[in-house]
């Protein structure tokens, strides 16, 4: 879905509204901190989000598509540094080039890690710099594709007896997740409220 340049500033702040409107849900400490960067960039005249496919070699979340972000290192000032610093490391963006426009509720990993997620803007056409050593390869995704109902089931696992719904996107030949689906969800209906849209394809 095609956007002019004031109605793209307009999606801009009602993200940033509707993030700062919400009562962020903080989930007891515990698990392993660690943070991960939901992050939008304008292309083609719309908002994409931008994904990483993990490589197989990983000890956790190998294969996976992802958010860029990880654990909380002791030099990292907080949570908010920690997903800058590690989408910087895994896709080159700097994190003085990030705006952040909100952050979203805690979840808790299966790996026993408490992540804590943020949304935030890069600039359009940015050299991004994949770190090959985690990150197989980039998935871009416009924000229209993500709010087509088609495209979105749930299904109901069993762990540690008890039976939790797992969301799926599909985006091609991929699928977004676990962890990945529930932020990306959260994200979704914070902002839009389901609400569906025609969109473009995934690249």
């Amino acid at each position: 879905m095609h956007r002019t340049a004031p109605e793209r500033e307009q999606l801009k702040e009602r993200i940033r509204q509707a993030l700062a409107a919400r009562t962020k849900v903080a989930l007891p400490p515990g698990p392993v901190p660690a943070a991960v960067l939901l992050p939008l960039f304008e292309q083609g005249g719309e908002y994409h989000v931008l994904f990483t496919k993990r490589t197989e070699h990983l000890n956790h979340h190998r294969g996976e598509i992802s958010f860029p972000g990880g654990s909380r290192h002791p030099d990292d000032a907080d949570l908010r540094e920690t997903a800058l610093r590690e989408t910087w490391e895994e896709v080159g963006i700097k994190p003085g080039d990030v705006e952040i426009l909100g952050e979203l509720d805690d979840f808790y990993s299966i790996y026993d890690y408490l992540v804590t997620p943020f949304v935030g803007v890069f600039p359009d056409g940015y050299p991004l710099v994949v770190n090959g050593g985690e990150i197989e390869r980039i998935i871009t995704v416009p924000l229209s594709h993500l709010l087509r109902p088609a495209i979105f089931r749930v299904e109901d696992w069993r762990w540690k007896g008890r039976t939790h719904p797992v969301y799926f996107y599909t985006c091609g030949s991929d699928e977004i997740w676990g962890l990945t689906a529930a932020i990306l969800k959260q994200f979704l209906d914070a902002v839009f409220a389901g609400g569906a849209a025609n969109g473009a394809g995934c690249r």
